[in-house]
């Protein structure tokens, strides 16, 4: 974590934000800006978004549990399918979805 007032930049960045959702518990999920404000980099959820999307396959880390602030995964078809397979995920960790796609962000939400 950077000095009080001061964001990581660049690698630091995506090593915070790395850092952050590794910490992640099964079961629980953060918000984009969630985990932004928690790496030190407050305002900055879609940092994490890109960070996500640029992810390193090899990099073992539970970059399912990060979801939108609706309480939502975030379907696009840019993600080729990860979507589903994070829905997927999610529901084997014990997440609940209704009818919606929707799950209790309140309910599910990690509060470190």
């Amino acid at each position: 974590m950077p000095p009080r007032g001061q964001q990581p930049v660049g690698d630091e960045a995506v090593a915070a934000i790395c850092a952050v959702i590794s910490r992640i518990p099964k079961g629980w999920v953060a918000t984009y800006g969630q985990v932004a404000a928690m790496a030190g980099l407050p305002r900055r959820a879609r940092l994490v978004g890109r960070v996500l999307q640029e992810l390193d396959p090899a990099i073992k880390i539970p970059w399912h549990r990060v979801v939108n602030a609706k309480g939502e995964v975030s379907f696009s078809l840019s993600r080729n399918g990860g979507d589903t397979l994070q829905q997927r995920l999610l529901k084997a960790e014990g997440i609940e979805f209704d009818d919606k796609n929707r799950f209790n962000l309140e309910r599910f939400r990690w509060l470190d």
